[in-house]
């Protein structure tokens, strides 16, 4: 067993001051003495709140000054990437990096058309049952109040606290309110700002990433130290200049720089202020396992000082959800297993999440111009499937740079909304069946890849693709396409059959008015739907039985 293997294996089992490769921090004061404590060991005595577990489904603004040029994904990585769309286009759109880099873009990000109190009543209309805002990305720019890193949107940028107005808005409409945290990895993810062009008239001219306050006198960000946005006063990692390595060190392993203990414990202070100012419900954490693992106990901390003071607001009950990637079993019982971008092929034993977005996590303006959205269709055919395998859906719906969602996204929203409020009782409050379902899409599932990612690589759901949900005695079983023979055959609810042992009472079809006749036979539960369908989307039938 190699030395990375056998400190896995100890995470797993020992507390992290145990642990030879764990730098523990310093902040640490348990609430009460059978309190959660920092190690995957107490941790495990975490339960899913029934809460999440009824709540089904969650729409996200992943949203932040990353989307001010609406160029896409990750752009304060990209465009220090010599060559890239995102830097040809920053070199286009702003200057060269080495004169406008990434704290400049955060100068030009104002947020002027931000309303989030219409966002979230649109957002409650279209069925969510929580919001998630991002509070900081791996920019490492805080979106709220903190009083830790003075690089946050009430000094800089918008001046205005967004974590505060997204929760504000979430709890009048009476969601869960929840933040996503990403800021963990700036250390390794902004290397590249590091870099120089190696070709062209600035070829050696090193972009701003190791700027100092000193080098801001007179300009607009004078008085602040860019190091503490971008992080960046240490040796590149191993292999820094392959762009590809960052997904291969996202572990905090092959070769990555080790993060400073001081870095570590600003990180632990900032994120400890967002959750006892703002009280979210969810944490998304966008790591493997938890921040900073196994390199500092950072992450366990929060984690125990989240479900202790949730505990400790809702009277005994820890109504906290921590969510986090690549968990092995056992850490799967120490918080909600996320998926990003793909779905289980299975009833997970656990209740987890799958989350996802209508286009590119950051806003991109070429995927509106190119009409490249996921449709209502295809994120409630994703939804019916995640919940069939007593999972949750977190979608995201990208934010301009200004604050403002566009029309297309818009229409998608109502869209979803639509089909929900007339299914949404085949959705929340139910629990997973005996199976999650029967038809041809499955036997083509795609395998999971590293957090995630086979979304859209299986074949496309159709009318015989069947998922199956409970809630008491009554089972919906929601058909993913509309038969051109207008009758449904339910071959997993075949009489005499090892699933469903009831007698089919009554069938109706959510939507739609009356009842519909059905024959129960040792084929299945054939049922005839009406002459026109509700909906152009799913089609939920609630099935009674005697």
């Amino acid at each position: 067993m190699n030395r990375r293997t056998l400190l896995k294996n100890l995470a797993l089992a020992a507390p992290a001051a145990w642990l030879p490769s764990v730098v523990a921090g310093l902040n640490w004061s348990p609430l009460a003495p059978a309190a959660f404590q920092p190690t995957w060991d107490s941790l495990a005595q975490y339960q899913t709140p029934e809460w999440f577990r009824d709540a089904k489904f969650g729409l996200w603004a992943h949203w932040g000054p990353q989307c001010q040029p609406e160029r896409g994904d990750w752009y304060a990585r990209g465009m220090y990437q010599e060559g890239s769309d995102q830097y040809k286009y920053h070199v286009e759109k702003y200057g060269h990096p080495s004169k406008f880099g990434f704290k400049d873009v955060i100068n030009e990000w104002k947020a002027e058309e931000w309303n989030p109190e219409e966002l979230l009543a649109l957002y409650k209309k279209a069925g969510a049952k929580y919001f998630v805002c991002l509070a900081n990305h791996h920019d490492n720019f805080d979106l709220f109040d903190s009083s830790h890193q003075p690089w946050n949107s009430t000094r800089l940028g918008p001046k205005k606290d967004l974590v505060g107005g997204w929760a504000k808005a979430a709890k009048k409409q009476g969601l869960r309110f929840g933040v996503s945290v990403h800021a963990a990895h700036t250390w390794s993810w902004l290397e590249t700002s590091q870099r120089a062009d190696k070709d062209g008239p600035l070829a050696g001219v090193p972009y701003d990433g190791k700027v100092t306050t000193a080098d801001g006198q007179g300009k607009w960000w004078q008085g602040y130290d860019p190091q503490a946005l971008y992080a960046q006063n240490h040796p590149l990692s191993q292999n820094s200049q392959d762009n590809g390595m960052i997904h291969r060190q996202w572990d905090w392993g092959n070769g990555v720089t080790p993060p400073s203990k001081e870095y570590c414990e600003k990180f632990y202070n900032r994120t400890i202020e967002l959750l006892d100012k703002y009280e979210p419900d969810v944490v998304y954490f966008d790591d493997t396992a938890l921040p900073l693992w196994p390199v500092n106990d950072a992450g366990l901390r929060i984690a125990a000082h989240m479900y202790n003071t949730s505990t400790q607001r809702h009277g005994g009950r820890n109504e906290a959800v921590i969510l986090g990637k690549i968990l092995t079993p056992a850490q799967r019982k120490c918080m909600v297993w996320d998926i990003e971008r793909g779905q289980s092929n299975e009833i997970e034993p656990l209740p987890w999440q799958t989350d996802t977005c209508l286009g590119q996590w950051h806003y991109d303006r070429r995927i509106y111009d190119q009409h490249g959205y996921k449709s209502a269709q295809t994120v409630i055919h994703t939804l019916v499937d995640v919940v069939s395998k007593n999972g949750n859906l977190l979608v995201s719906v990208p934010v301009r740079g200004n604050g403002s969602i566009d029309d297309q996204e818009r229409a998608i929203v109502e869209g979803i909304a639509a089909w929900m409020q007339a299914n949404g009782e085949s959705i929340y409050g139910t629990r997973p069946w005996k199976i999650f379902g029967e038809g041809p899409a499955q036997a083509a599932a795609a395998a999971l890849s590293a957090q995630g990612f086979n979304e859209g690589k299986g074949k496309p759901f159709g009318a015989e693709d069947i998922r199956y949900v409970t809630k008491g005695k009554t089972l919906f079983a929601t058909a993913l396409g509309w038969p051109t023979s207008g009758r449904l055959l339910l071959k997993s609810l075949a009489a005499g059959g090892p699933h469903y042992t009831g007698k089919v009472k009554q069938v109706e079809l959510l939507g739609a008015p009356g009842k519909l006749k059905f024959e129960h036979t040792k084929e299945g539960l054939a049922v005839v739907l009406p002459a026109q369908k509700p909906n152009d989307i799913a089609y939920a039938l609630k099935i009674m039985s005697v």
